[in-house]
Protein backbone atom coordinates (compact mmCIF):
# COMPACT_ATOMS: atom_id res chain seq x y z
CA UNK A 1 0.00 0.00 0.00
CA UNK A 2 1.33 3.38 -0.97
CA UNK A 3 1.80 6.26 1.49
CA UNK A 4 -1.22 8.01 0.01
CA UNK A 5 -3.37 4.93 0.48
CA UNK A 6 -2.24 4.58 4.07
CA UNK A 7 -3.10 8.23 4.75
CA UNK A 8 -6.58 7.87 3.24
CA UNK A 9 -7.16 4.68 5.24
CA UNK A 10 -6.01 6.43 8.42
CA UNK A 11 -8.32 9.37 7.81
CA UNK A 12 -11.26 7.03 7.25
CA UNK A 13 -10.49 5.21 10.48
CA UNK A 14 -10.21 8.50 12.36
CA UNK A 15 -13.50 9.76 10.92
CA UNK A 16 -15.21 6.50 11.82
CA UNK A 17 -13.91 6.73 15.39
CA UNK A 18 -15.08 10.33 15.70
CA UNK A 19 -18.54 9.48 14.38
CA UNK A 20 -18.81 6.49 16.70
CA UNK A 21 -17.76 8.62 19.68
CA UNK A 22 -20.25 11.32 18.77
CA UNK A 23 -23.06 8.77 18.58
CA UNK A 24 -22.05 7.36 21.97
CA UNK A 25 -21.99 10.81 23.57
CA UNK A 26 -25.32 11.76 22.00
CA UNK A 27 -26.91 8.51 23.08
CA UNK A 28 -25.62 8.94 26.62
CA UNK A 29 -26.73 12.59 26.70
CA UNK A 30 -30.25 11.69 25.62
CA UNK A 31 -30.29 8.93 28.18
CA UNK A 32 -29.21 11.34 30.92
CA UNK A 33 -31.78 13.89 29.76
CA UNK A 34 -34.48 11.25 29.83
CA UNK A 35 -33.50 10.26 33.36
CA UNK A 36 -33.49 13.91 34.44
CA UNK A 37 -36.98 14.44 33.00
CA UNK A 38 -38.22 11.26 34.68
CA UNK A 39 -36.79 12.28 38.06
CA UNK A 40 -38.25 15.78 37.67
CA UNK A 41 -41.69 14.33 36.89
CA UNK A 42 -41.51 12.03 39.90
CA UNK A 43 -40.42 14.91 42.14
CA UNK A 44 -43.22 17.19 40.94
CA UNK A 45 -45.77 14.42 41.43
CA UNK A 46 -44.55 13.70 44.94
CA UNK A 47 -44.17 17.41 45.85
CA UNK A 48 -47.16 19.46 44.63
CA UNK A 49 -45.69 22.51 46.38
CA UNK A 50 -42.69 22.39 44.04
CA UNK A 51 -44.99 22.24 41.02
CA UNK A 52 -47.01 25.19 42.31
CA UNK A 53 -43.85 27.20 42.96
CA UNK A 54 -42.64 26.47 39.45
CA UNK A 55 -45.96 27.52 37.94
CA UNK A 56 -45.93 30.77 39.94
CA UNK A 57 -42.39 31.56 38.77
CA UNK A 58 -43.41 30.87 35.18
CA UNK A 59 -46.47 33.16 35.51
CA UNK A 60 -44.32 35.90 37.05
CA UNK A 61 -41.90 35.63 34.13
CA UNK A 62 -44.74 35.77 31.60
CA UNK A 63 -46.26 38.83 33.32
CA UNK A 64 -42.89 40.57 33.40
CA UNK A 65 -42.45 39.79 29.71
CA UNK A 66 -45.93 41.20 29.00
CA UNK A 67 -45.12 44.41 30.89
CA UNK A 68 -41.88 44.74 28.91
CA UNK A 69 -43.74 44.44 25.62
CA UNK A 70 -46.93 46.37 26.44
CA UNK A 71 -45.93 48.80 29.19
CA UNK A 72 -46.87 49.11 32.87
CA UNK A 73 -50.62 48.78 32.29
CA UNK A 74 -51.39 46.34 29.49
CA UNK A 75 -54.30 47.18 27.22
CA UNK A 76 -57.47 45.25 28.13
CA UNK A 77 -59.26 42.91 25.80
CA UNK A 78 -62.46 44.09 24.17
CA UNK A 79 -65.48 43.60 26.49
CA UNK A 80 -66.85 40.93 24.15
CA UNK A 81 -63.58 39.00 24.45
CA UNK A 82 -63.37 38.75 28.23
CA UNK A 83 -65.56 37.90 31.18
CA UNK A 84 -67.54 40.72 32.80
CA UNK A 85 -67.94 38.95 36.14
CA UNK A 86 -66.17 36.38 38.29
CA UNK A 87 -67.14 33.88 40.97
CA UNK A 88 -65.95 35.32 44.31
CA UNK A 89 -65.52 31.76 45.59
CA UNK A 90 -62.74 31.25 43.06
CA UNK A 91 -60.75 34.29 44.20
CA UNK A 92 -57.82 34.04 46.62
CA UNK A 93 -59.04 34.37 50.21
CA UNK A 94 -57.77 37.93 50.63
CA UNK A 95 -59.48 39.13 47.48
CA UNK A 96 -62.70 37.26 48.30
CA UNK A 97 -62.88 38.93 51.73
CA UNK A 98 -62.53 42.34 50.11
CA UNK A 99 -65.10 41.55 47.41
CA UNK A 100 -67.76 40.33 49.86
CA UNK A 101 -67.20 43.27 52.21
CA UNK A 102 -67.50 45.83 49.41
CA UNK A 103 -70.52 44.03 47.99
CA UNK A 104 -72.38 44.33 51.28
CA UNK A 105 -71.34 47.90 51.98
CA UNK A 106 -72.10 49.35 48.56
CA UNK A 107 -74.96 46.98 47.66
CA UNK A 108 -73.30 45.81 44.48
CA UNK A 109 -73.54 42.28 43.07
CA UNK A 110 -70.48 40.30 44.21
CA UNK A 111 -69.79 38.72 40.81
CA UNK A 112 -68.96 41.86 38.74
CA UNK A 113 -67.34 43.38 41.82
CA UNK A 114 -65.12 40.30 42.14
CA UNK A 115 -63.82 40.93 38.64
CA UNK A 116 -62.93 44.50 39.60
CA UNK A 117 -61.20 43.34 42.79
CA UNK A 118 -59.13 40.80 40.86
CA UNK A 119 -58.27 43.43 38.25
CA UNK A 120 -57.24 45.93 40.93
CA UNK A 121 -54.93 43.35 42.50
CA UNK A 122 -53.39 42.47 39.13
CA UNK A 123 -52.83 46.11 38.13
CA UNK A 124 -51.59 46.93 41.61
CA UNK A 125 -48.91 44.24 41.39
CA UNK A 126 -47.67 45.67 38.09
CA UNK A 127 -47.81 49.35 38.98
CA UNK A 128 -46.64 49.00 42.61
CA UNK A 129 -49.86 50.60 43.88
CA UNK A 130 -51.73 49.04 46.78
CA UNK A 131 -54.84 47.42 45.24
CA UNK A 132 -56.91 48.46 48.24
CA UNK A 133 -56.00 52.08 47.48
CA UNK A 134 -57.29 51.65 43.92
CA UNK A 135 -60.51 50.13 45.24
CA UNK A 136 -60.84 52.90 47.83
CA UNK A 137 -60.67 55.54 45.08
CA UNK A 138 -63.42 53.72 43.17
CA UNK A 139 -65.54 53.49 46.31
CA UNK A 140 -65.33 57.20 47.10
CA UNK A 141 -65.54 58.37 43.48
CA UNK A 142 -68.47 56.32 42.17
CA UNK A 143 -69.57 53.78 44.80
CA UNK A 144 -68.79 51.20 42.07
CA UNK A 145 -71.29 52.62 39.58
CA UNK A 146 -69.58 52.19 36.16
CA UNK A 147 -72.02 54.66 34.56
CA UNK A 148 -71.58 57.50 37.05
CA UNK A 149 -70.98 61.00 35.70
CA UNK A 150 -70.25 64.19 37.62
CA UNK A 151 -71.54 67.67 36.71
CA UNK A 152 -68.08 68.58 35.34
CA UNK A 153 -67.78 65.50 33.12
CA UNK A 154 -65.85 62.99 35.25
CA UNK A 155 -67.04 59.55 34.16
CA UNK A 156 -67.10 55.91 35.19
CA UNK A 157 -65.76 53.98 38.15
CA UNK A 158 -62.69 56.13 38.69
CA UNK A 159 -64.43 59.37 37.61
CA UNK A 160 -61.79 60.19 35.03
CA UNK A 161 -62.14 63.49 33.16
CA UNK A 162 -62.67 61.73 29.83
CA UNK A 163 -62.42 64.80 27.61
CA UNK A 164 -59.15 65.77 29.30
CA UNK A 165 -57.56 62.31 29.03
CA UNK A 166 -58.72 61.37 25.53
CA UNK A 167 -55.16 60.31 24.69
CA UNK A 168 -55.38 57.50 27.25
CA UNK A 169 -58.51 56.12 25.57
CA UNK A 170 -57.24 56.25 21.99
CA UNK A 171 -55.69 52.79 22.09
CA UNK A 172 -58.72 51.16 23.74
CA UNK A 173 -61.56 52.20 21.47
CA UNK A 174 -62.05 55.89 22.11
CA UNK A 175 -63.82 57.97 24.75
CA UNK A 176 -66.89 55.71 24.96
CA UNK A 177 -64.65 53.06 26.53
CA UNK A 178 -64.82 55.21 29.68
CA UNK A 179 -67.99 53.31 30.56
CA UNK A 180 -66.33 49.93 30.29
CA UNK A 181 -65.48 49.15 33.94
CA UNK A 182 -62.08 47.53 33.39
CA UNK A 183 -60.94 50.12 30.86
CA UNK A 184 -61.99 52.98 33.14
CA UNK A 185 -60.18 51.32 36.03
CA UNK A 186 -56.95 51.02 34.05
CA UNK A 187 -57.07 54.57 32.73
CA UNK A 188 -57.90 55.85 36.22
CA UNK A 189 -54.86 54.06 37.62
CA UNK A 190 -52.66 55.75 35.00
CA UNK A 191 -54.00 59.15 36.04
CA UNK A 192 -53.57 58.29 39.73
CA UNK A 193 -49.97 57.22 39.09
CA UNK A 194 -49.22 60.53 37.39
CA UNK A 195 -50.82 62.49 40.23
CA UNK A 196 -48.83 60.64 42.92
CA UNK A 197 -45.61 61.06 40.94
CA UNK A 198 -46.29 64.77 40.60
CA UNK A 199 -47.11 65.26 44.30
CA UNK A 200 -44.48 62.88 45.69
CA UNK A 201 -46.89 61.39 48.25
CA UNK A 202 -50.05 59.29 48.14
CA UNK A 203 -52.14 61.87 49.96
CA UNK A 204 -50.84 64.70 47.80
CA UNK A 205 -51.55 62.62 44.70
CA UNK A 206 -55.13 62.10 45.82
CA UNK A 207 -55.57 65.87 46.17
CA UNK A 208 -54.28 66.36 42.64
CA UNK A 209 -56.55 63.54 41.48
CA UNK A 210 -59.65 65.31 42.81
CA UNK A 211 -58.42 68.61 41.37
CA UNK A 212 -57.77 70.59 44.56
CA UNK A 213 -55.36 73.46 44.01
CA UNK A 214 -54.98 73.93 47.77
CA UNK A 215 -54.54 70.85 50.05
CA UNK A 216 -56.81 72.49 52.62
CA UNK A 217 -59.61 72.81 50.06
CA UNK A 218 -60.04 69.23 48.86
CA UNK A 219 -63.27 68.86 50.86
CA UNK A 220 -61.75 66.07 52.92
CA UNK A 221 -61.43 63.87 49.82
CA UNK A 222 -57.94 62.54 50.58
CA UNK A 223 -58.95 61.73 54.16
CA UNK A 224 -62.05 59.86 52.96
CA UNK A 225 -60.05 57.76 50.50
CA UNK A 226 -57.34 57.03 53.06
CA UNK A 227 -59.95 56.01 55.65
CA UNK A 228 -61.56 53.57 53.18
CA UNK A 229 -58.12 52.37 52.16
CA UNK A 230 -57.37 51.63 55.83
CA UNK A 231 -60.64 49.70 56.25
CA UNK A 232 -59.97 47.62 53.15
CA UNK A 233 -56.46 46.77 54.30
CA UNK A 234 -57.90 45.53 57.59
CA UNK A 235 -60.53 43.47 55.77
CA UNK A 236 -57.93 42.02 53.39
CA UNK A 237 -55.85 40.98 56.40
CA UNK A 238 -58.78 39.04 57.87
CA UNK A 239 -59.63 41.51 60.61
CA UNK A 240 -63.31 42.32 61.15
CA UNK A 241 -64.13 45.90 60.23
CA UNK A 242 -67.53 47.57 60.68
CA UNK A 243 -68.60 49.22 57.45
CA UNK A 244 -69.41 52.68 58.76
CA UNK A 245 -67.21 52.98 61.85
CA UNK A 246 -65.08 56.14 61.56
CA UNK A 247 -61.39 55.42 61.66
CA UNK A 248 -58.24 57.50 61.62
CA UNK A 249 -55.98 56.09 58.91
CA UNK A 250 -52.21 56.18 59.35
CA UNK A 251 -50.46 59.13 57.73
CA UNK A 252 -48.42 57.85 54.80
CA UNK A 253 -46.46 61.05 54.24
CA UNK A 254 -44.90 63.91 56.12
CA UNK A 255 -47.88 66.10 55.33
CA UNK A 256 -50.70 66.46 57.82
CA UNK A 257 -54.08 65.05 56.73
CA UNK A 258 -56.34 67.60 55.13
CA UNK A 259 -58.82 69.27 57.46
CA UNK A 260 -62.49 69.19 56.62
CA UNK A 261 -63.81 72.53 55.40
CA UNK A 262 -67.37 73.92 55.36
CA UNK A 263 -69.45 73.35 52.26
CA UNK A 264 -68.58 75.83 49.55
CA UNK A 265 -71.02 78.31 48.12
CA UNK A 266 -72.34 77.62 44.58
CA UNK A 267 -69.90 80.10 43.04
CA UNK A 268 -66.98 78.51 44.92
CA UNK A 269 -68.03 75.02 43.83
CA UNK A 270 -68.08 76.17 40.20
CA UNK A 271 -64.58 77.56 40.68
CA UNK A 272 -63.39 74.24 42.16
CA UNK A 273 -64.89 72.34 39.22
CA UNK A 274 -62.98 74.57 36.80
CA UNK A 275 -59.78 73.95 38.73
CA UNK A 276 -60.31 70.19 38.52
CA UNK A 277 -60.55 70.34 34.75
CA UNK A 278 -57.35 72.36 34.58
CA UNK A 279 -55.30 70.40 37.09
CA UNK A 280 -56.05 67.04 35.53
CA UNK A 281 -54.92 68.12 32.08
CA UNK A 282 -51.96 66.15 30.64
CA UNK A 283 -49.10 68.25 31.94
CA UNK A 284 -47.11 65.64 33.83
Amino acid sequence: MTATGKMVSGLRTFAADVAHGFLEITHNSFALLGLAVAFAAIALTARPDLRQAGEEQLMDWLQARQVTLLGDVAEPLEPSERALAADPKELPKEQARVAYWLSKKYRVAPEPLSLLVAEAYEIGSRTKLDPTLILAVMAIESRFNPFAQSPVGAQGLMQVMTRVHTDKYESVGGHLAAFDPVTNLRVGVKVLQECIARAGTVEGGLRYYVGASDPAEDGGYASKVMAEHFRLRQVAGGRPMPMEQPVTPPTLSSQAPAKAVPAAAPSERASTATEKVALLSPQF
